[in-house]
């Protein structure tokens, strides 16, 4: 075995596909899963994942029913400041939120049918200058803007506690971590 072919072996890792996450052809830059424990726990990534929000964000909030998807953007838009009524936007399929420092738009697309209806919820628009956080974005969310989007995969773990596998850009490893 020469250097070159023990540098490859020693990248496989690095480069395998990831699959929880959703993406099949894309390399991601980082992943993790961090257990909920609790309503707080759920709060607290919130909080971590609002801290690192860019205009022209997506996160994508992927999970069984009832896995907690609109509690953890509800924890995210108060950590961005919003206050007051936060309402699940399964029958409106969108709402908008103008948080302390961009606007914030939160879908869900449990109820499109046709991938056409996506093109009448703006959600180009909405990234040019905001962030995007979408519940269900297996029902439709571009792939081209889903290429660059944080995903979070929400699973029950133990009788009363969530797993969220998190994958992304590596620039949000500092935040999930809590490292900034």
């Amino acid at each position: 075995v020469n250097m070159r072919q023990m540098r490859v072996q020693s990248l496989r890792p690095l480069v395998e596909p990831l699959k929880i996450a959703g993406y099949k052809r894309r390399v991601a830059g980082f992943e993790t899963t961090v257990t909920l424990s609790d309503e707080t726990a759920t709060a607290a990534l919130g909080a971590r994942i609002a801290r690192g929000l860019e205009p022209g964000d997506a996160v994508l909030l992927k999970g069984e029913l009832g896995a907690g998807k609109t509690t953890l953007a509800r924890a995210i838009l108060r950590a961005l400041g919003v206050e007051g009524h936060v309402p699940s936007p399964t029958f409106t399929l969108v709402q908008a939120y103008q948080a302390q420092e961009l606007p914030v738009f939160h879908y869900d697309l449990y109820r499109i049918e046709n991938p056409r209806e996506l093109s009448e919820l703006g959600i180009d628009d909405a990234m040019e200058d905001g962030v995007v956080l979408v519940e269900w974005p297996e029902r439709g969310f571009p792939q081209r803007l889903a290429t660059d989007a944080l995903t979070v995969t929400l699973t029950q773990g133990g009788a009363d506690t969530r797993e969220a596998h998190i994958a992304g850009p590596a620039r949000w490893e500092r935040f999930i971590s809590g490292a900034a």
